[in-house]
C-alpha cells in the first residue's frame, strides 16, 4: 500500500465500528466499504483510488466546510462517523502528515444544535447487570445531565425496559453478558444504536468516577451504595471521554434517583394513554404533551416532557408544585410579563455544554449574552411580585437565581455583535478589550489605507495614469503597468512578472510594508481566535453556576407553561390526598375537547374508592365514548400528581402508585405475537404488578379468542383485581360481554355504569354521558351501518340478530338459522363458534347442566371445555 493508505488502515483498524472521514486537504474522505456504505446514503458520486499493491480500492468525499449536513445523515440512520483530522502543517510535516482521530460522532454523542431536537434531550446510556439485577446510567453531554438508578429484586428486566422507553436514548453500551438483551432492545427502541463493550470496561468504575469529579469517594451524591449504577455509570463517563473529543467538565454532577419516588408507567400506559406522541406517531400533536405544552424556552420543553412523564407519589412535592402553579394562574401580569422575558433565553444548558465542550463559537456566546441580559428581567418580576421577605410558593426559585453578572460583564466586554460565525476569519473580539488586537487591527486597516495612498503617489511621480496596485497569494502585492507605458517605469521598480498585455513590478518599500500588514492579518485572526479561547475557558469555569440558573428558568418556564393551559381551557386546582378516592366533576378529556370542531364535550363524573366503588363495569356501544371517559380518568389523575391543574368542574384524587392501561387491539409482528396473545401479555403485566394503591383502565379484553374463552377470561380478571386479597385496585373496565355486569348484583365494590344512547329509527345517536346502571345491548349493528357497511350485510345481520335472540329468550340452541346461499352459510359459520351438526348435541347438554348449581364462571368453562371437545373429536 502507498503511505497514505497505509496510515488510513491503520486508523481504521482502530475504529472498525465508524465510518472514518478521513481528511485529506479540503475533503473528508472515504475508502472501501465505507465509501461503497457512504455513498448510497448520501447520494454522492463512488469513485476509486489507486492503492498500490492493493489494487484500486473503492473512494467517495465530501467537502469538510459541508460535513456536518453529511454526517448527521449518517447519525440519522444509526452509524457512528470518526472525524480523523490532519494534526500537523503540512508544509512543515516530514513524510506523510500525521492524523489522528480527534472525535467519534455517535447518536448519543451530539453536540450540534442543528442536529438535536431542542425540546428533547439526547442520552446515552449504560447497563450493568449481576444476575437479574440491573444498573443504569444516562447523561445527555449536551446539556450535562448525569443521572444514576438500580433496578433489583423480581421483575427487574421488565421495569428496565419501561424505564429505557421513558428515556428513549440515542444509543446504548451493554456488556458482551447481555448481547441478546440489546437485540431485543433495539428492536423494542426503534432508531437506537446498541454498542457492545468489552467486559472489562466496568471494572474500575470507582477511578473512572473519582478522577473525573476530583473527589476522594463517591459519597457525596449520595449514591455510594449504587454499585450496579456507579459501574454503569463509569462506563458511561469512560466511553464518552474516549470518543467525545473535548472536555466532559459540564457533566458536573452524578445525580442518583429511584424509580418508586415516580408513579410508574410502562410502556403500554404511555402509548394508549398518548403523553407525548399519538398512537399514529404523528408527534405531539393530538397528546397530552401537545395541549399542556406553552414552553417558550428550549430547556422548559425538556422539562415538561420529563414531568409528564414522571409524576410525583410524595404529596409534599406535588402540592408545591401546585402552589407555584396557582401564583402564575392567578397572577396574569406576572405569568405574561415572564413568559414575555423568557421568550428573549436561548438554550442556556446547551450552550454551556458546547463552552465547556470548546466547540461553542461566537454566535452562541452572544446568544449567552442576549440570554443573561434577561436574567435581572426575571429576578426584578419574581422580586416584585413574591418579595423574598414573605415567604411564597416561588421564593425558592427566586433564591436559586444567580444573575450572574460577572459573566454577562465579561461578554459585553469582549465578543464583538457581529462576530462571524466562524473561529478563524478575526473580528471576534470587541475594540478595548485587548491592547494588542487594538494595534494590529489598526496596522491592518491603515495599512489599506496606505496601498491607496502609495498609488496614488506613483501615478503622480511616474506619470502613468492607469498604473494600479494590486494583491494575489503567490507574489503579494505589486505595482502593475501597461505595455505602452513601458518606457515611463522608475529605475527603482523590480520586475516581477509579465503579462500578456502589462509588467508587475515591486519596490523596497512596498515590500517591506506588505511584510508589515500581512504579518498583522495574520497575527491578528491568530491572536483574536487565542482571546477568544481564553473568554470561553474563564466561561467554562462558571459552568456549574449556569447550568444551575437554566434549571430554574426551565421550572419557571415550565410552571408558567401549566398556569397557561389552566388559564386557557378552563382547568381547576384539584385536591391531592392520601386518602384512596377519585371524585372527579365534570371532568373532561383535556385532548379530545381541544379537537372537537364545533362540537361541545360532554363532561361526566367519576367516583372511585375502596369500599363502595372499587371496580366499575361500563357497558355501551363502541363508538359511545367509553374509552375516551376511562381514559380521561387516567390523564386527570396523572396531571394532578404532575402537580397540573385539570380539565372539572371539581376534583379529589388520592394517591395512585402506578397507573395501567390495556386498551385497543394490536398484533406484534417483530415478534410474532397475534393481537390477543399481545393483550394478554398486558393483562398478565397488570394482575403481575398493580397494587392496592394502583388505578387500572381495562377496555375490552378477552374479544381476540372464542366467545366463551374471553368471557371466561374477561369475568377471571375482574374478580381478581377486584378482591382485596389479590390486588383490590381501583378499576374502569369497558366491555360488550353483558354478562359481567351480574358482578355488580353480587359483589361488593362493583359498580355498573353505561352510556346513554338515544334511538331514532333505525339509527343511535350517542349521548356520551355515563350514568348507573348497565346497558343491554351493544348497538353493533347501528354502529356497523354508520362504518358503511353494505345494506345487504347489514340486511342480513338483522335477521341473524333477531333469530339468535328469540332462540336464547326461549332457551333453544342457537342453531335454527336457515341458510339458502352460500353467502348466508358463510356468515352464519361466522357468527357461530360451534359446527352446525352438533346443535342437538349442544341442547341437550345445556339441558343436562343444572346452572342454578355453577357460577356463571363455571358454567361457561365446562360449556368451553364441551365446545372444544366436539370439534377434536369431529376432526
Amino acid at each position: 500500500m502507498t503511505p497514505m493508505m497505509q496510515q488510513y488502515r491503520e486508523i481504521k483498524g482502530r475504529f472498525r465500528d465508524a465510518i472514518l472521514f478521513f481528511r485529506l486537504g479540503d475533503f473528508y474522505e472515504m475508502f472501501g466499504p465505507d465509501a461503497e456504505l457512504a455513498a448510497k446514503i448520501l447520494e454522492i458520486a463512488l469513485t476509486g483510488r489507486d492503492a498500490g499493491a492493493a489494487g484500486r480500492i473503492p473512494m467517495c468525499g465530501v467537502p469538510f466546510h459541508a460535513a456536518e449536513g453529511y454526517i448527521a445523515k449518517l447519525i440519522e440512520k444509526g452509524y457512528k462517523v470518526a472525524i480523523c483530522e490532519q494534526v500537523e502543517d503540512p508544509r512543515q510535516a516530514k513524510g506523510i502528515v500525521r492524523r489522528e482521530v480527534i472525535r467519534v460522532v455517535s447518536p448519543g454523542s451530539l453536540m450540534e444544535a442543528n442536529l438535536l431536537d431542542e425540546k428533547k434531550n439526547n442520552y446515552m446510556a449504560a447497563v450493568a447487570r449481576f444476575r437479574e439485577d440491573y444498573g443504569l446510567a444516562f447523561a445527555d453531554i449536551s446539556t450535562g445531565e448525569f443521572r444514576v438508578t438500580e433496578v433489583k429484586g423480581e421483575k427487574s428486566w421488565s421495569r428496565l425496559l419501561d424505564e429505557l422507553t421513558r428515556l428513549n436514548p440515542a444509543e446504548i453500551l451493554l456488556g458482551p453478558d447481555m448481547v441478546e438483551n440489546g437485540k431485543k432492545l433495539a428492536a423494542m427502541l426503534g432508531s437506537c444504536l446498541v454498542t457492545e463493550l468489552p467486559l472489562s470496561a466496568s471494572r474500575d468504575y470507582q477511578e473512572v468516577l473519582t478522577t473525573h469529579f476530583g473527589t476522594l469517594n463517591l459519597d457525596g451524591f449520595g449514591c455510594e451504595n449504587m454499585d450496579l449504577g456507579l459501574s454503569a455509570a463509569g462506563v458511561l463517563l469512560q466511553h464518552l471521554g474516549q470518543e467525545s473529543g473535548g472536555s466532559l467538565a459540564h457533566l458536573n454532577k452524578l445525580v442518583p434517583y429511584t424509580l418508586d419516588r415516580f408513579m410508574l408507567l410502562d410502556q403500554a400506559t404511555r402509548r394508549n394513554l398518548e403523553l407525548t406522541r399519538t398512537l399514529r406517531e404523528q408527534g405531539k400533536t393530538g397528546s397530552l404533551l401537545g395541549v399542556l405544552d406553552h414552553t417558550v424556552t428550549a430547556m422548559g420543553g425538556r422539562l415538561l416532557k420529563r414531568w409528564l412523564e414522571q409524576p410525583l407519589v410524595e404529596l409534599a412535592e406535588i402540592n408545591r408544585r401546585q402552589a407555584q402553579v396557582d401564583v402564575l394562574y392567578q397572577d396574569y401580569l406576572l405569568r405574561s410579563d415572564l413568559r414575555d422575558a423568557l421568550k428573549e433565553v436561548y438554550d442556556l444548558e446547551r450552550i454551556i455544554g458546547r463552552v465547556v465542550y470548546g466547540s461553542a463559537n461566537a454566535k452562541d456566546l452572544l446568544a449567552l449574552k442576549h440570554s443573561l441580559q434577561e436574567l435581572p428581567v426575571v429576578a426584578g418580576l419574581l422580586e416584585r411580585h413574591t418579595p423574598l421577605e414573605i415567604e411564597t410558593p416561588l421564593n425558592s426559585l427566586a433564591r436559586e437565581l444567580d444573575v450572574l453578572g460577572d459573566v454577562l460583564e465579561l461578554l459585553e466586554q469582549s465578543i464583538n455583535e457581529d462576530a462571524p460565525f466562524t473561529l478563524r476569519e478575526g473580528r471576534l473580539i470587541k475594540i478595548g478589550y485587548q491592547p494588542e488586537i487594538d494595534e494590529l487591527r489598526y496596522t491592518s486597516s491603515h495599512g489599506k489605507e496606505w496601498v491607496a495612498a502609495l498609488e496614488a503617489r506613483e501615478k503622480e511621480r511616474t506619470g502613468i495614469k492607469s498604473l494600479k496596485v494590486g494583491f494575489n497569494k503567490v507574489f503579494g502585492y505589486y505595482l502593475e503597468v501597461t505595455q505602452s507605458n513601458l518606457a515611463n517605469v522608475p529605475e527603482d521598480y523590480i520586475r516581477k512578472q509579465t503579462l500578456a498585455n502589462a509588467e508587475r513590478y515591486i519596490t523596497p518599500e512596498l515590500k517591506e510594508y506588505e511584510n508589515k500588514i500581512l504579518g498583522a492579518e495574520e497575527k491578528l485572526v491568530s491572536l483574536e481566535y487565542q482571546v477568544f479561547c481564553q473568554v470561553r475557558e474563564k466561561i467554562s469555569k462558571r459552568a456549574e453556576g449556569i447550568q444551575q440558573t437554566g434549571r430554574v428558568l426551565a421550572q419557571l418556564d415550565v410552571l408558567a407553561s401549566l398556569a397557561e393551559a389552566a388559564a386557557r381551557n378552563n382547568y381547576i386546582r384539584p385536591k391531592v390526598t392520601e386518602d384512596k378516592t377519585i371524585k372527579i366533576v365534570e371532568g373532561r378529556h383535556p385532548v379530545v375537547e381541544k379537537v372537537l370542531d364545533g362540537e361541545f364535550f360532554v363532561p361526566n363524573d367519576t367516583w372511585l374508592d375502596q369500599v363502595e366503588s372499587r371496580l366499575a363495569i361500563i357497558t355501551g356501544p363502541n363508538m359511545a365514548g367509553k374509552s375516551t371517559y376511562m381514559r380521561q380518568v387516567a390523564l386527570i389523575v396523572l396531571m394532578a400528581q404532575l402537580g397540573s391543574f385539570v380539565p372539572a368542574a371539581e376534583a379529589e384524587i388520592g394517591l395512585v402508585d402506578r397507573i395501567f392501561t390495556r386498551v385497543g387491539a394490536s398484533d406484534d409482528l417483530s415478534t410474532g405475537q397475534s393481537t390477543f396473545m399481545v393483550e394478554m401479555n398486558e393483562v398478565a403485566n397488570i394482575l403481575n404488578n398493580a397494587t392496592s394503591s394502583s388505578l387500572i383502565i381495562l377496555d375490552e379484553i378477552g374479544r381476540g379468542t372464542a366467545t366463551y374463552d374471553g368471557l371466561s377470561i374477561a369475568w377471571a380478571v375482574a374478580e381478581y383485581i377486584h378482591r382485596p386479597e389479590r390486588i383490590g385496585a381501583k378499576t374502569l373496565f369497558a366491555t360488550h360481554y353483558h354478562e359481567l355486569t351480574e358482578l355488580g348484583e353480587h359483589m361488593p365494590g362493583v359498580s355498573n355504569y353505561r352510556v346513554l344512547v338515544k334511538e331514532k329509527g333505525e339509527t343511535v345517536v350517542f349521548l356520551r354521558k355515563i350514568v348507573q346502571g348497565s346497558a343491554d345491548r351493544s348497538y353493533g349493528i347501528q354502529v356497523a351501518r354508520l362504518a358503511g357497511l353494505p345494506p345487504e350485510v347489514i340486511s342480513r345481520a338483522k335477521i341473524i340478530l333477531t333469530t339468535l335472540e328469540s332462540q336464547e329468550s326461549t332457551g333453544k340452541a342457537k342453531r335454527e338459522i336457515s341458510a339458502t346461499t352460500e353467502a348466508e352459510q358463510l356468515s352464519f359459520a361466522l357468527v357461530q363458534p360451534e359446527e352446525p351438526s352438533h346443535a342437538q348435541e349442544l341442547l341437550t347438554e345445556l339441558k343436562n347442566l343444572n346452572l342454578n348449581d355453577l357460577t356463571p364462571l363455571e358454567a361457561l368453562n365446562i360449556l368451553s371445555k364441551w365446545q372444544k371437545e366436539q370439534r377434536k373429536e369431529a376432526e
